[in-house]
């Protein structure tokens, strides 16, 4: 029997008054953050993959509202953590990359990276502890990633949890020493036991307001199918856009978990009681998906390395079956989290989201004229298609989006990019020289923005950068070759 990591026994508050838009104190609504990793815009059925297989995700997307334009904080996954649980963009915090030293060969840096820092500041108030204050448990299982024990940030169960970034040496044991898993019985795979620990979870707390942050390592590299279903897939039609069988035995892991869940929740009669949110850190994985018609992936600021599938099921709340084309973004689940919850918001402490509690209620259909950004002052190295060169999946940039328009800025060369994302999804007409008016208008908007948050811009040259040895190793890639290093 695996004993889950515990922080602290739990004294349930009940709270004399909640925000206007939530249950009464005695129907506060459990919530289930259900967060994977390097799961594509279209690895789900239900947004268009022709060979993966979800249906209990697409059960629960159909009784819920799915949002068609939701976005990660970032195309890598410790930032895009950190916001998450910051409710802050990467400027404040200064998680940036995953680790802080330079990525890729130093001779096709043309600037010296912003290093950031690599774990998250516990004076930062995450949601998790917000939620705690106003009488939940809380549990994290699964990827941390931001800290080597997440249960200072708001968490009193942890299983898995540690500042690696990766599945404890694979997705089969032996695991090491990570909290809640150290015992795992040979052939278990870690997937199923991050859903039976979760059921344990809910079955535990049935009868008070719990909150888990269920954060598989699936489908993250390496990419270890799970051995039951190998045959299924490897006998299965190749679909046109997806036919990984790895891949596809590691999404059908989570959503056999997730159907599971289901049942639990029904069994405890909870279901009602329970938001459950779908998402996932950053666009998929290039070497196994297809985002397509997106552009990108993994590691790159087009569409396909930002752009995620996201829905929420809010039982007496959201109408089943709606769609939003709004944009919306992960900082925006920290204030939606804390309203749903009844907990409090610090003033204090800088916010950039907004609750999207109106638009699941159905009270507006748009959050208005609002932009989204994104700020990475360092490199990703890797990557041949579907990114702005062939070394890097990206170098130092930043992203504005505002309604259809979403305007790319790249430090290094002051390249500008502009895209109607209306017309152009896949971003393949780049606008910048066509409308220089709206390049101009979202350009100094997203410079005000940086000026705002503090954003620091790379800006001192690297002094081993090589221009001969970058032109050198691009032809290479050009010609299918392995670049020099």
């Amino acid at each position: 029997m695996i004993v889950v990591h515990a922080r602290r026994a739990i004294s349930i508050a009940i709270l004399s008054a909640m925000a206007s838009n939530c249950f009464a104190a005695s129907e506060k609504p459990n919530i289930l953050l259900i967060y994977l990793d390097d799961f594509g815009w279209k690895d789900a059925t239900y947004m268009g993959s022709d060979f993966y297989e979800t249906p209990h995700l697409d059960k629960l997307a159909s009784e819920g509202m799915v949002f068609t334009d939701a976005y990660s904080c970032a195309a890598n996954c410790a930032p895009a953590r950190a916001c998450l649980l910051s409710g802050q963009y990467t400027p404040r915090h200064r998680i940036f990359n995953v680790g802080t030293g330079p990525r890729g060969s130093a001779k096709h840096r043309r600037l010296l990276h912003v290093p950031g820092v690599s774990t998250l500041d516990t004076g930062i108030r995450t949601w998790a502890q917000q939620l705690q204050n106003a009488g939940y448990v809380t549990a994290t299982m699964g990827k941390w990633h931001l800290s080597d024990d997440p249960l200072p940030y708001g968490f009193d169960f942890n299983v898995g949890g540690t500042h690696s970034g990766s599945p404890p040496r694979g997705y089969y044991p032996p695991h090491g020493k990570v909290p809640g898993l150290e015992d795992a019985p040979a052939g278990e795979y870690v997937t199923d036991r991050l859903s039976d620990e979760a059921i344990k979870f809910i079955s535990t707390n049935k009868d008070r307001p719990w909150a888990l942050y269920l954060t598989h390592f699936a489908v993250h590299t390496p990419l270890n199918a799970k051995k039951e279903l190998v045959a299924k897939y490897e006998a299965k039609k190749k679909g046109e856009l997806h036919d990984h069988v790895a891949m596809a035995t590691m999404i059908q892991a989570v959503d056999d978990g997730v159907g599971r869940i289901r049942a639990t929740l029904d069994e405890l009669d909870l279901t009602e009681n329970t938001v459950v949110f779908f998402y996932s850190d950053n666009g998929g994985y290039g070497g196994a998906t297809d985002m397509h018609p997106l552009k990108g992936y993994k590691g790159t600021y087009y569409e396909g390395g930002i752009r995620v599938p996201f829905f929420v099921k809010w039982p007496g709340v959201v109408k089943a079956g709606r769609k939003s084309g709004e944009p919306i973004i992960g900082v925006d689940l920290y204030p939606t989290l804390c309203e749903i919850a009844g907990a409090k918001l610090l003033e204090r402490q800088p916010r950039d989201g907004v609750s999207l509690v109106p638009l699941l209620s159905g009270d507006v259909e748009s959050l208005g004229d609002r932009a989204l950004f994104w700020h990475f002052p360092a490199y990703l190295q890797g990557g041949k298609t579907e990114q702005r060169d062939l070394l890097f999946r990206t170098r130092p940039c930043s992203i504005i989006r505002v309604g259809d328009w979403k305007l790319h800025q790249y430090f290094e060369d002051g390249g500008l990019e502009l895209y109607n994302l209306r017309e152009d999804i896949g971003e393949a007409n780049d606008l910048a020289k066509a409308n220089p008016a709206k390049t101009a208008e979202l350009l100094a908007r997203l410079e005000q923005w940086r000026k705002q948050v503090g954003a620091p811009v790379p800006s001192e040259p690297n002094p081993a950068y090589d221009a001969e040895a970058e032109a050198a190793a691009i032809e290479a890639r050009r010609a299918g070759k392995k670049g020099s290093r």
